[in-house]
């Protein structure tokens, strides 16, 4: 197939949206589809020999405020059209719904070419922590409208599937997330690392990895951290990452090391050099982190959903707590740090957890899916809950991380599980209802 993938995020920068894409293009590619990357261009990047699976075309964009590292693309519709007219891709697929991400569906439904999409990032669950609640409502609305104008939206858990299909998006399947057990894995634990860091033999060091920002709930994070050196006071705290909230975080917390962002590389040497991971996010739409923990050998605690509700069993292979209870978090913590025999216990059966779940069967799904829509068929099974607007909840569940006030009215304008996508007013891209609070991707 000759594939377009849209996305306003993408190697080298440094996110799961970004690596997830990367590694799908690439593997794409691997297997003999021409595939094109539309990105924001960037100063940085490497040029086509440096990836010889796919090919990239850079696209104006603007750096993200606070995170400069990250940019949007600005909306190219026209551009986009007139590529596609002259090279018509068979499909084309929107990882972001940014700008460039509208634009890129509308330029796509205007040449009559089948577009899908990805959910990945809960920015309207993010409202509230950016001091914009009251866009909450309006952001949801903007993203179901987005998917809904795509043949077919991909959700990287069955669980945030079905809370999109209650949620009025209407043709919703599963594109889970692989990980490379080659390269995360407790053979590459290195002593020079830990020497580094100040460890001696024995001392667990605690790793967390993610952008340093308000929607990764450093506050519990950290209050995690006091009570494992309250149970253990050899216990050791590195950060990696960067974001807006680092330097005030890295003043507070002088006692932590905090790295910044380090090449994928180093990143599996740094997993495998650590004992423990504590994941405290509640808007994960997966949580990529937690499956490169596990494949590294680490004893993990984190809130049971996304990648956690799929993939870790409660005292078996790592500590899931309820979403409602962080005090629970916080007691599972300690509990790692105090519990040596624990945390040798729940590693290796972490890592043998995460054993199957490759690259290449989660591409291979999605190739299928990918064939069968270009090829006119649609979805080959059902893919989400066939809600009627009759029977969805008034009421989301309170652990849910999606808009608990979406309501059965909401829901009867959306169309509905496989019907087509609502046609175009103008063929040019609809704007955004407000101007939302911008925060980068999960």
């Amino acid at each position: 197939m000759k594939l377009a993938l849209v996305t306003e995020t993408f190697p080298p920068e440094i996110n799961g949206v970004a690596m997830t894409f990367g590694v799908i293009a690439r593997e794409l590619g691997r297997r003999g589809h021409a595939v094109t990357v539309y990105r924001p261009r960037r100063d940085d990047l490497p040029g086509d020999a440096a990836h010889p699976e796919f090919r990239e075309i850079a696209l104006p964009g603007w750096p993200i405020p606070g995170y400069r590292q990250l940019r949007f693309g600005l909306p190219a519709r026209g551009r986009l059209k007139k590529i596609w007219a002259a090279d018509r891709p068979d499909l084309v697929h929107v990882a972001t719904e940014g700008p460039l991400g509208a634009s890129a569906v509308t330029a796509a439904r205007a040449l009559g070419v089948p577009v899908t999409s990805s959910f990945h990032t809960n920015f309207h669950a993010y409202a509230g922590l950016y001091g914009a609640a009251l866009l909450r409502r309006p952001v949801l609305w903007w993203l179901r409208r987005f998917h809904n104008r795509a043949r077919l939206t991909f959700a990287p858990t069955a669980e945030l599937r079905d809370e999109l299909a209650a949620l009025g998006f209407a043709r919703v399947a599963m594109l889970s997330r692989g990980v490379d057990t080659r390269l995360f894995t407790p053979a590459r634990r290195s002593t020079k690392l830990r020497v580094a860091w100040g460890v001696q033999p024995g001392d667990p060091v605690v790793l967390h990895v993610g952008r340093i920002a308000a929607e990764k709930n450093y506050p519990l994070l950290f209050r995690a951290f006091a009570a494992m050196r309250t149970a253990n006071s050899r216990c050791r705290f590195v950060i990696i990452g960067d974001g807006p909230m680092r330097a005030a975080l890295q003043h507070a917390h002088p006692g932590c090391i905090f790295t910044g962002f380090v090449p994928r590389e180093e990143l599996a040497v740094h997993y495998a050099s650590a004992d423990i991971y504590i994941h405290a996010s509640l808007t994960e739409t997966f949580g990529n982190v937690l499956t490169e923990a596990m494949a590294s050998g680490l004893a993990t605690a984190s809130f049971d959903y996304a990648a956690t509700r799929q993939f870790v069993r409660d005292g078996e292979n790592g500590l899931a707590v309820p979403r409602s209870r962080p005090d629970d978090l916080v007691s599972a913590a300690a509990r790692l740090a105090a519990d040596p025999a624990l945390r040798s216990r729940l590693g290796p059966v972490a890592r043998a957890s995460v054993a199957a779940q490759s690259w290449e069967s989660v591409i291979v799904r999605f190739e299928a899916h990918l064939r069968a829509i270009a090829g006119g068929d649609g979805p080959q099974y059902p893919t989400s809950n066939h809600l009627s607007s009759a029977s969805l909840p008034v009421a989301a569940s309170p652990d849910s991380p999606l808009d608990s006030h979406f309501s059965p009215t909401a829901a009867s304008n959306s169309a509905p599980p496989f019907a087509p996508p609502p046609s175009d007013s103008a063929d040019s891209t609809p704007p955004l209802p407000v101007k939302a609070p911008v925060a980068p991707m999960s």
